[in-house]
């Protein structure tokens, strides 16, 4: 018997829709017009003969039909991705090779991949780390997450996020004997140095912050020091002392409350963060997912202050 199924563009736009509660960022998904998007779902709505959502100027919601519809609609999207992955060739691999900072890793990409996953099953990341510029050609890197200028000649960039610097320690520090209160009291504590940052060349470090925040009095060459970010920002967590950070690397210790800021200036970087890959695989279906999401999230932690 054969069965009876609303066209599958239609179900597919109804379930990225349904998961964002956006027309738009469904079309963003689909890598189609929101228009698009209107026509398929009212078509179909048309079709089964229930109104799926509710629209308001500004948002959209779920009507109990399309409550009820959506769970095994994203059930059988699954089922037909993972049998899909399985039966694809090892030359259309799922895989996605992505190429960054272990501290940008550590501390941003990989807490939110499980998002990644939700909305794109069928891509498996894998990423590696390195402070040196991977040939995106040679190595068989799909995409690079990069600090810098932007300045990546014969690659496609993409600027994802600004960034600002700022100090940041345990709350711990804000109380006790010699509470954190102002920028002259770091003249009592011990300033925490990441030289993977001065070693790229990226201010800031302790010395311009210093000069920024109009203090005297502090030697900022003093502290111990770190190769990597994310071990500085752990000893900071430790309550051994501020670290200069990053706002892109700390914005999840500071929403869970283990790391603070216990006053300005916030200072500009250098250096932004960039999506980079290399020309040819500008239109690949995984890649063009990645920049989506990844620019998704970053509008999710900072909203439009990219």
């Amino acid at each position: 018997m054969a069965r009876r199924l609303p066209p599958l563009n239609a179900l597919r736009a109804f379930e990225a829709a349904a998961r964002h509660l956006s027309f738009t960022k469904a079309a963003d998904e689909l890598f189609v017009t929101q228009a698009a998007v209107s026509h398929q779902i009212k078509a179909l709505e048309e079709a089964l003969g229930v109104q799926l959502f509710r629209r308001y100027n500004r948002r959209l919601e779920l009507t109990r039909a399309g409550q009820d519809y959506l769970p095994p609609l994203r059930d059988a999207f699954d089922i037909m991705a993972v049998a899909t992955r399985r039966l694809r060739p090892d030359n259309e691999s799922a895989q996605l090779k992505v190429s960054t900072l272990q501290s940008f890793a550590t501390k941003w990409l990989i807490p939110r991949l499980a998002r990644f996953h939700e909305r794109h099953p069928e891509i498996d990341p894998m990423i590696s780390t390195s402070h040196r510029l991977v040939d995106l050609e040679a190595e068989d890197v799909d995409v690079a997450i990069r600090v810098g200028h932007g300045n990546y000649p014969e690659l496609h960039v993409v600027l994802l996020m600004d960034d600002l610097a700022f100090p940041v320690c345990s709350p711990r520090l804000l109380d006790g004997p010699r509470p954190l209160r102002q920028p002259a009291d770091l003249a009592h504590h011990v300033l925490l140095h990441d030289f993977s940052v001065s070693r790229d060349g990226d201010a800031p470090n302790w010395r311009n912050w210093l000069k920024r925040a109009q203090v005297t009095g502090v030697d900022a060459e003093r502290g111990p020091s770190y190769n990597d970010t994310a071990m500085a920002l752990q000893a900071a967590i430790a309550g051994q002392g501020i670290a200069l950070a990053r706002r892109s690397l700390v914005v999840d210790d500071l929403k869970a409350g283990i790391l603070v800021c216990p006053f300005g200036p916030e200072m500009p970087t250098r250096f932004s963060w960039y999506f980079v890959c290399a020309p040819s695989r500008v239109e690949h279906p995984k890649v063009r997912a990645l920049l989506r999401w990844l620019e998704d999230e970053i509008a999710r932690d900072f909203g439009g202050h990219r």
